[in-house]
């Protein structure tokens, strides 16, 4: 559903609901996702994992692997070339561990073979001497002084002296006196929370293809979210020249965040290299679980001082993040977000990473704020209930606004908090009466967006169609919103255009496809380049008509004379320049590229009711719906299937969801039969309202929507089952077992 009551500018073909361009190859199988590509003489590759979750390996024999007949390679971490760069040295650890394994699943040696067969084989055949060493896998253990230490020297100078070595970042944002703003408050609350760590949920496993030729150029196809990326990593750990590494991404079965960065391309390219053969290598179920990136794991205090007519005096949060076994930053996101909803004079964050033997921690949509959130703004609505207030009139009295110093920093400019607020108070759902054993939960949420550095390239064809080139996968819908914003600009059909992903080869540097950045920054790109089409096609039809270039304008599709001084021309369609453009001055094109900035902030508001057993602890969603300010919705069914899905997945996360190791530090649930995803009966029909408030900082006001959605839906859940089952709900996900728990008071 679309928000009518902000006035907007009139589009043409932005905000239209073509058929999406991927669509009929992926219902007809067509489309090649990373596990399809194949090439002549191709090995199939297989990576040997630590059963340990943490052991120093003392040796490897790869001899009797090396000598099995059909092996052609056999590669260890010694083959990747010794990184010095803190982050560089991280990923190329986590491919191919050295020295240590630091966690259950970590990649230890792997080989090529000329069967799948052959090539499991091989791996029972490679001898690895560990020495099993004390772990950890819990955050707030962890930084203990007495817990296992699971990296040495790894600290940033940010640590505060005396801290457990596992801690290797800290962080604190806020402003005013937060002692004086507690002071002023009628009720403090301060409560702890944990959040487990959690998978993406994307049903394509990673996979990849490499061949790497004698004269050492090389050609590599994934399933990525930044094949540029990829070439950078890749690049390095193999002692590569950039240039010499070609990078194609497929199409992408989902990612969300877990695809942005590299864990078994590099070692396919080490064994294509040594084998002198293409090399594929393709993810079990039990090795994405395992192997690649969850979410952070979270414990977080946070202590909130309201007066009674609900205006907060101050805010305060201690977050405890563990991104894995190697350095992470998504504390600071998490820091930064968690009070960002709000117009508060007193507020202070502070953040700590710390290591575990866990996986190397990926994003996950929004990453780091929906932890935060959760506990923020459980505490917002417990504040709520014990002064008898309503939980949307506390926020719309607190909530940031333009000219608000956020809690983060910077002050806001034009955002929509206030105007989606407004809309779920006037939603009919917020009124809805709710029955016995059910209760409605309400949440916030925020997320910063980002732009980043992004190319285009935009050829008109003399037929008077037009093709587009750049260089992030499509994840959310970005070939069609990209398509649109070209075609409102040039003032042509929709259908005229096709985008294209790039290799790398092809095209400039782009940044990966995450952060919501894509349809901001490429589709600001697409229109700067279109806009250089434009201005040389006017120059073409000024030529034809012999009048200065200034004399022509765009409009409409068409080049024409900007007044009468100009002359009396017919105007000349786009297809009518192009047709004749080999005789006006040759191929017609328009390029840009840029380092975006002025993404704009984006909030969301969630609603949702859920019904409690109170025998069995089974929950059951029975109503959502999202407001979400979209700035302009290129594509509104893309956009509602962004908000929909956030929610599926907070839905998920928020009552199911969870890593779960044992007392041996192996995770016990590595596949979806143990690890339980939302299905399709799990979850309610998810009404969207889209809210438009225009940002500045894009001519057509767009901005990113696939984080924001992910943002609210924990706290969300938790209040509305807090509220049904009359106890505060502080760990997730809200298991049966753990909501019996609650209900029992123990």
């Amino acid at each position: 559903m679309m928000d009518t009551a902000t006035p907007k500018r009139t589009f043409k073909q932005v905000g239209t609901r073509p058929p999406r361009p991927d669509g009929i190859d992926k219902v007809k199988g067509r489309a090649l996702y990373g596990a399809d590509v194949t090439a002549p003489g191709m090995l199939t590759g297989a990576i040997l994992r630590s059963p340990h979750a943490h052991a120093e390996i003392r040796s490897i024999d790869i001899s009797a692997a090396a000598a099995l007949p059909g092996v052609k390679a056999v590669v260890t971490g010694a083959d990747l070339v010794a990184q010095t760069d803190d982050f560089l040295r991280d990923i190329q650890e986590n491919c191919l561990a050295a020295g240590k394994a630091l966690y259950d699943g970590h990649a230890v040696a792997a080989v090529a073979a000329i069967s799948a067969d052959v090539a499991r084989a091989a791996l029972k055949l490679i001898k690895v001497d560990y020495r099993p060493l004390p772990h950890v896998t819990d955050v707030d253990l962890a930084m203990r002084h007495d817990a296992p230490v699971v990296q040495a020297g790894r600290s940033l100078e940010s640590v505060p002296a005396g801290m457990s070595a596992n801690v290797t970042h800290h962080c604190e944002f806020g402003h005013g006196d937060v002692a004086a703003g507690f002071a002023k408050a009628d009720l403090v609350v301060e409560r702890s929370f944990t959040t487990a760590a959690t998978h993406q949920g994307y049903i394509e496993p990673h996979a990849c293809l490499a061949a790497m030729n004698a004269d050492g150029k090389a050609d590599l196809w994934c399933c990525t979210q930044g094949q540029y990326n990829v070439r950078t990593l890749c690049a390095a750990l193999l002692g590569m020249e950039a240039s010499q590494l070609r990078v194609t991404a497929s199409e992408i079965g989902g990612g969300f965040g877990g695809k942005t960065t590299v864990f078994i391309e590099p070692v396919a390219l080490a064994l294509s290299r040594q084998s002198g053969r293409p090399v594929k290598i393709v993810m079990t179920r039990d090795e994405v679980f395992r192997a690649t990136g969850p979410t952070v794991s979270s414990s977080i205090d946070v202590k909130i001082g309201m007066r009674r007519d609900g205006r907060i005096t101050a805010a305060e949060a201690h977050l405890r993040y563990s991104g894995g076994a190697f350095q992470c930053g998504t504390v600071d996101m998490g820091a930064q977000a968690a009070f960002a909803a709000y117009d508060l004079s007193a507020v202070r964050t502070f953040g700590w990473n710390a290591l575990t033997n866990r996986p190397k921690e990926a994003a996950y949509r929004a990453p780091g704020a929906p932890q935060a959130i959760y506990a923020v703004e459980s505490v917002v609505d417990e504040l709520c209930q014990m002064l008898g207030l309503d939980p949307l009139d506390v926020r719309l009295m607190n909530a940031a606004r333009k000219g608000t110093k956020s809690s983060y920093g910077p002050t806001f400019d034009d955002i929509g908090l206030i105007a989606t607020l407004e809309a779920a108070k006037a939603h009919p759902h917020y009124h809805a009466p709710l029955a016995e054993g059910q209760g409605r939960g309400l949440s916030a949420g925020f997320w910063f967006n980002f732009g980043g550095n992004t190319c285009v390239s935009l050829n008109v064809n003399t037929d008077g169609t037009v093709g587009i080139t750049e260089g992030n996968p499509d994840i959310g819908g970005s070939r069609a919103s990209i398509s649109l914003m070209a075609a409102e600009e040039l003032g042509i059909p929709y259908e005229q255009i096709r985008t294209i992903i790039a290799d790398t080869s092809s095209l400039g540097h782009n940044d990966v496809t995450d952060g919501s950045r894509v349809t901001f920054a490429v589709g600001l790109a697409t229109i700067k380049a279109a806009q250089d089409a434009i201005k040389k096609m006017c120059g073409r039809a000024a030529k034809i008509w012999g009048i200065d270039e200034e004399a022509v304008e765009w409009k409409d599709g068409a080049a024409m004379p900007a007044g009468p001084n100009a002359g009396k021309f017919p105007p000349m369609t786009l297809a009518e320049i192009a047709a004749v453009s080999f005789q006006t001055g040759g191929p017609i094109a328009g390029h840009y590229e840029f380092n975006a900035d002025g993404a704009g902030v984006s909030f969301g508001v969630h609603l949702c009711d859920i019904e409690v057993d109170r025998e069995t602890g089974a929950t059951k969603v029975l109503r959502y719906t999202v407001f979400q300010d979209a700035g302009k919705a290129v594509h509104p069914s893309y956009v509602e299937g962004q908000m929909q899905g956030g929610a599926a997945q907070g839905i998920g996360w928020a009552l199911n969801e969870e890593y779960i190791y044992g007392a041996d530090g192996r995770l016990q649930n590595p596949g979806f039969l143990d690890y339980r995803i939302p299905v399709a009966s799990d979850l309610p029909s998810i009404e969207t309202v889209i809210l438009e408030i225009p940002n500045p900082g894009h001519p057509y006001g767009v901005r990113g929507v696939g984080e924001t959605s992910i943002v609210p839906p924990l706290a969300a859940l938790s209040n509305a089952v807090s509220r049904a089952i009359g106890t505060r709900m502080a760990s997730l996900p809200m298991s049966p077992p753990r909501i019996l728990k609650a209900l029992s008071g123990k």
